[in-house]
């Protein structure tokens, strides 16, 4: 009886991050974030997205904006201040998506300031983004 419970309890927690297949006709691409903070896809070419857990793309020249969620550090605050929630737009653009390949939206924060770059299969930073409209929760 445990056997099939279990089964299914970790069924259900494994199909909460699954995700679609990769069309291999588009470019996909994964965000990634430190742990403590939480990145989501918002939009491509102004236009907003049903899932916020990654981007794909057709083939050329696209701008990404993402959201990140972020808590400055009391310490960055001032003396005896506590943590700030942020929740901060970050803009990318890059010219040269190609179809088939994978790249990594990687993004954080130093202090108030929240930052992105772009990486291609090989780890070689392709683009740099800017901070868009930052507040708190």
């Amino acid at each position: 009886m445990r056997t099939p419970l279990l089964f299914a309890g970790l069924i259900s927690l494994g199909g909460c991050s699954l995700l679609p297949p990769h069309d291999p006709s588009q470019a996909w691409i994964d965000l990634h974030t430190n742990p403590a903070s939480e990145l989501r896809a918002d939009e491509v070419d102004d236009k907003p997205l049903d899932d916020d857990r990654f981007f794909q793309v057709p083939p050329g020249r696209h701008a990404l904006q993402a959201r990140l969620l972020f808590a400055v550090a009391g310490s960055d605050i001032g003396p005896d201040s506590e943590a700030m929630p942020r929740n901060c737009q970050v803009r990318l653009e890059y010219a040269d998506f190609a179809a088939g390949e994978r790249y990594r939206l990687v993004a954080g924060n130093i202090g108030f300031r929240a930052w992105a770059k772009l990486y291609d299969a090989q780890n070689q930073v392709l683009a740099k983004g800017r901070e868009g409209r930052c507040g708190e929760f």
